[in-house]
């Protein structure tokens, strides 16, 4: 795409910006936004159905050519790249999205088509189990799957920390942001975001100028779920951004995941309704996650060096029937323990994540865990 088929599109994109959908759709049932352009006082000659509103959009061109000139200008100056949707380094998995952006504005050095890619969202408001979570996840991933793309929003909580794990780990990492590149919110992450620059980036379909109000969050949303392979959620309460995200992301056909936890926390409680009404699958590693995807890990095909179990673990009674119910070498699903030793769910699964973390059993995909004693 040249500057100049860019500038048609990005007028467009413009528009259109309160109803980027309609956008989208305009470009492809004009043949683009030169063509659009071309035929902009007489949109019926081009597109016979057109509603009045599409023909409104369209009218606007002109002043919105004027707009996008001066954005290409801005962006060739901070070495932005304006992507259109035909573009090849447009992200991929977010084209194939009935509400895909027509345009989007990117500074950075990560591949947005990565293989392998995942959104790490929740609470802003998360506790230290999830910032531990954070950088675990993103440690192991860095291990088992070293290209692996971190996308989040560079909110407080979760995002951030989902950030600062991946460049500590050495994994590339793009936030999605709810305004225009000329500025960064919240300003307290502008040295995390600078950061991210050189091994990452920063992604958005906002132009400059435009502030992080409050609708542009809910987008901004749709964006992260779009163009990953899947999107797990850390922490979340009952409502919040991270499950609207999850649910983007279910729409898309998009795997999800959550990270379970204890039943008396407030910033589990989303995650944990998830896993419990399937809405998300659990997720208690890396390994589990990448397990679930399929993805192989390891480029050099070695397995990670395998956890060393305690030898005499001491375990309260509770753990002692998850390991009876696991001797003889059969692996089981979470509902099949929770039968057979009389555990409820909700306790059960920080139980197994407990567990795990100390050598006893290990993760299955499908929900399902193997003694290691």
């Amino acid at each position: 795409m040249t500057d100049e088929e860019g500038i048609y599109d990005l007028a467009l994109a413009l528009a259109f910006r309160y109803s980027p959908t309609q956008a989208a759709e305009v470009w492809r049932a004009g043949g683009g936004g030169h063509n659009v352009w071309e035929y902009r006082s007489d949109i019926r000659a081009l597109l016979p159905e057109a509603n009045d509103k599409l023909v409104e959009g369209v009218e606007r061109l002109d002043e919105t050519m004027d707009e996008a000139k001066r954005e290409f200008e801005f962006a060739a100056k901070h070495d932005i790249r304006c992507l259109s949707i035909d573009s090849t380094a447009y992200p991929a998995l977010l084209r194939g999205c009935t509400d895909a952006p027509l345009m989007l504005f990117y500074r950075g050095t990560a591949d947005l088509n990565a293989p392998r890619s995942l959104s790490v969202v929740g609470t802003r408001r998360c506790t230290e189990y999830g910032k531990d979570i954070c950088a675990r996840l993103t440690r192991e991933l860095a291990d088992l799957c070293p290209d692996t793309l971190i996308v989040s929003g560079l909110a407080y909580g979760i995002d951030i920390n989902a950030h600062r794990g991946a460049l500590a780990a050495g994994l590339p990492t793009v936030a999605v942001l709810a305004h225009g590149l000329d500025r960064i919110y919240p300003s307290m992450h502008r040295r995390t975001a600078e950061e991210m620059l050189c091994n990452g980036g920063l992604l958005t379909e906002f132009p400059s100028g435009t502030n992080p109000d409050r609708q542009n969050f809910i987008r901004r949303n749709r964006i992260i779920a779009g163009m990953t392979t899947a999107t797990v959620v850390v922490e979340s309460a009952a409502k919040g951004g991270g499950l609207i995200t999850a649910s983007m992301a279910t729409g898309y056909e998009h795997e999800v995941f959550a990270f379970p936890g204890r039943v008396s926390d407030e910033f589990s409680e989303g995650c944990n309704a998830m896993i419990l009404s399937r809405e998300a699958e659990i997720a208690l590693s890396a390994e589990s996650i990448a397990a679930s995807l399929g993805w192989e890990t390891r480029k050099d095909g070695k397995r990670r060096p395998k956890r060393e179990p305690e030898l005499f673990p001491e375990l309260n009674a509770d753990e002692q029937k998850v390991v009876d119910a696991l001797r003889g070498g059969d692996d089981k699903q979470v509902n099949a323990l929770a039968l057979e030793t009389g555990i409820s769910i909700a306790k059960l699964m920080p139980m197994l994540f407990d567990m795990e973390m100390r050598g006893i059993l290990r993760s299955l995909s499908g929900a399902r865990y193997r003694l290691c004693m």
